[in-house]
């Protein structure tokens, strides 16, 4: 029997009854699961050929969390896995007797009709699954199996592993006392003040994130979530370019086609050697190797490249929206484009130091990190601007608003949400994500959808009008985009558009006529401390800001000096005032908007109280027999006077009195007396010693000889 044949998912090859998955035990599958998906032989082949395609290009129809007594997702599945290779041994069925109640796998499903397969996300197996046979949810998966829907609910993260923001000023130094109080290590990832933990095995990340989320020097704690892919390949030969004209996209380029602008591309790598891409690109990095290799290791990536800006007016295959933009591909993903949010956030912060003034995220859920929000701020901060896709789940994804990225969902050619585009309040502008003809990995050309194609539309035309408009600020490019968008749905800015659908004949034209008008300096005061407050240790410091166009950046200065800079809100500082000479110290906010306006808080007055630790004392004291003289003789009473003094003071001090070695009196303080009766003693030589001994032990003695 060839290997080929063994690894065939084939009743006839009468695998064993029932195996037991032992949890982490089976070595992950690395190969081409659609060829395990290609040898099914009981099913048709036009179904087996086309979920083979869904599995090797990621359109998955849900998300699951396979539990010890059932499978849970969007629809409802038999229990049962059936055909599961484990390690090197094929299982009719897969038994989890041995899981306990809280153990868990995800998997990610793929349908045609009503004949399903799974893949883990960690060990990447295959195994088929049934959906259960009701009218209603054969209904669902048939639909399922028509369009995309993505993540869902389900949540994959990193094991292990916690992503924190620090208050700004927090060094290196106390980030690591934090983690180590879990028995972690800490790394910074990304934009300044953001760090990865990584904790021992015995640690759960889901309590240390909840913990940290609350400790008083830190902005926030997360788990660092996997990350997907929001698009999937259509068929090569349908679609065109109907998505330029309706943006107005030939009226654009008369004015501006983004010469001169920098547009990262965050994903799986970019196909450089294409010929509508070669002459765009420019040196990038990967992160998930951590070398200058960017090349596309899936084709996400390559197609995500060839939306914003494929290049115009070769003769060449298909236009991107911005066809003389330069392309900077920053692997952030695995083959199987999937990644973590604190790849994304290092991609972000280095494209934006490399001089990026546009990044594409084309991720379902990054804009709902904190981690990844630290680090588009940052590039806000530094004059660019982040686009990011709303993901292909088709529902409501509940995600918190945020202004430190552009979000977008998809719409088709009459202007309508398309059925799996993701939507909610945190949506800012809509684009087309259906059927846009692109590049694909090798040198060609394919229609793909997902707002992974409609995320890289609106980059593009960000970067036309950064182009047409190279003074003018992110800020203000940004409310032109938005000014200028076709609104659709409810008026003025909704879940499903946005502000609406992007216009780009509109936006460039803005961008290149309106006047360069921000003057208005942004408002900044301290919240904490109060003043007149007398603090010690480490030093909260809490900053409100606030702009007519957005604040990109606030600077604490201490004493007049610039200490530390924060580029996200909530605006928060760490002071170690331990390093301070103890006194009146004074802190001063200043906040910046994108114009370079500025606006200082009042002035907060502080007493720095540091208890201040002394050096070691190491100085013994001095003492000295005052009376009798050394040498003389002496008779009948004799009074023996001891003296001693200490660089620490006296208080501390214990004199002692020795006569021929015999302790005769002691003391507290820097004196002492001692009436000597010397009457009946024999003649000879005494040897009177006295000691001291001050409070940190450090002794010293003096002798004095006598004679009676």
């Amino acid at each position: 029997m060839t290997a080929l044949a063994v690894i065939a998912l084939s009743a006839a090859l009468a695998p064993p009854a029932s195996c037991e998955w032992q949890r982490g035990k089976p070595a992950a599958h690395h190969g081409d699961l659609g060829v395990q998906v290609e040898r099914i032989e009981d099913m048709a082949p036009a179904r087996r050929a086309a979920l083979a395609r869904k599995v090797r290009t990621l359109r998955f129809d849900d998300t699951v969390v396979i539990a010890r007594d059932g499978i849970t997702g969007h629809q409802a599945y038999e229990s049962t896995l059936r055909d599961m290779r484990l390690g090197r041994q094929l299982c009719a069925t897969v038994a989890r007797s041995s899981w306990a109640q809280d153990d868990t796998e995800r998997a990610l499903v793929f349908c045609e009709q009503d004949d399903c397969v799974l893949v883990t996300t960690w060990g990447r197996h295959l195994a088929r699954v049934r959906p259960l046979p009701t009218d209603p949810v054969g209904l669902a998966i048939a639909e399922l199996a028509r369009t995309p829907t993505g993540a869902g609910p389900q949540s994959v993260w990193a094991p292990r592993r916690v992503l924190v923001g620090a208050r700004a000023g927090l060094n290196a130094k106390e980030v690591a006392k934090i983690a180590s109080v879990h028995g972690g290590t800490s790394r910074r990832v990304g934009p300044p003040d953001v760090y990865v933990l990584d904790l021992p095995a015995t640690a759960s990340e889901k309590a240390v994130a909840v913990t940290l989320a609350r400790h008083p020097q830190l902005k926030f704690a997360e788990l660092d979530q996997l990350v997907i892919p929001a698009m999937a390949p259509n068929d090569p030969y349908v679609g065109s370019e109907w998505h330029l004209p309706k943006l107005g996209l030939p009226s654009a380029w008369d004015t501006a086609q983004g010469a001169g602008v920098t547009i990262a591309i965050l994903d799986t790598g970019v196909d450089g050697t294409h010929p509508d891409l070669s002459t765009r690109m420019v040196p990038g990095w990967n992160f998930y190797d951590n070398n200058n290799n960017t090349a596309d290791v899936h084709g996400h990536g390559t197609a995500v490249a060839g939306a914003a800006a494929a290049t115009t007016n070769n003769g060449t295959g298909v236009a991107g929206t911005a066809g003389q933009s330069s392309i900077m591909p920053v692997r952030i993903a695995d083959a199987n484009a999937y990644a973590y949010w604190s790849t994304v956030a290092q991609g972000v912060t280095w494209a934006s130091d490399m001089g990026a003034r546009v990044a594409n995220i084309s991720y379902v859920g990054v804009a709902g990190s904190a981690t990844v929000q630290s680090a588009a701020q940052y590039m806000r901060s530094r004059g660019g601007l982040v686009v990011v896709s709303a993901g292909n789940n088709g529902i409501d994804e509940g995600l918190t608003p945020t202004t430190t990225m552009t979000v977008v969902s998809a719409t088709d050619a009459t202007d309508t949400k398309t059925s799996w585009s993701s939507y909610g309040s945190f949506v800012t502008i809509a684009a087309p994500g259906l059927d846009i003809w692109t590049t694909t990995r090798g040198g060609g050309y394919q229609a793909w959808w997902g707002t992974s194609l409609a995320s890289p539309v609106v980059a593009g035309i960000v970067g036309l009008m950064m182009s047409a408009r190279p003074a003018m600020s992110n800020a203000q490019i940004e409310s032109l985009l938005y000014g200028t968008a076709l609104d659709l749905g409810t008026t003025g800015r909704d879940s499903y558009y946005g502000w609406g659908r992007v216009n780009a004949s509109a936006a460039v034209q803005a961008a290149a006529s309106s006047a360069l008008t921000d003057t208005q300096a942004p408002s900044a005061s301290i919240g904490a401390p109060a003043s007149g407050s007398t603090v010690s240790g480490l030093l909260s410091v809490n900053v409100t800001a606030s702009d007519n166009v957005g604040v990109t950046r606030v600077e604490l200065k201490l004493n007049g000096v610039v200490i530390a800079s924060d580029t996200s809100s909530p605006y928060s500082f760490s002071v170690d005032t331990t390093q301070l000479a103890n006194g009146s110290a004074s802190l001063v906010a200043v906040a910046y908007d994108a114009a370079g306006n500025a606006g200082s808080s009042s002035a907060v007055s502080v007493t720095v109280s540091n208890t201040v630790a002394l050096a070691p004392d190491t100085t013994p004291p001095v003492v000295g027999i005052s009376a009798p003289a050394n040498g003389v003789s002496v008779s009948g009473n004799v009074t023996v006077n001891v003296a001693a003094s200490d660089n620490a003071g006296t208080s501390g001090l214990k004199l002692q009195l020795r006569i021929n070695g015999s302790q005769v009196a002691s003391s507290n303080g820097a004196t002492l007396t001692y009436k000597w009766n010397t009457t009946k003693l024999a003649s000879g030589t005494y040897t009177l010693e006295a000691r001291a001994v001050d409070a940190q032990g450090n002794t010293s003695s003096s002798v004095a000889t006598v004679r009676r």
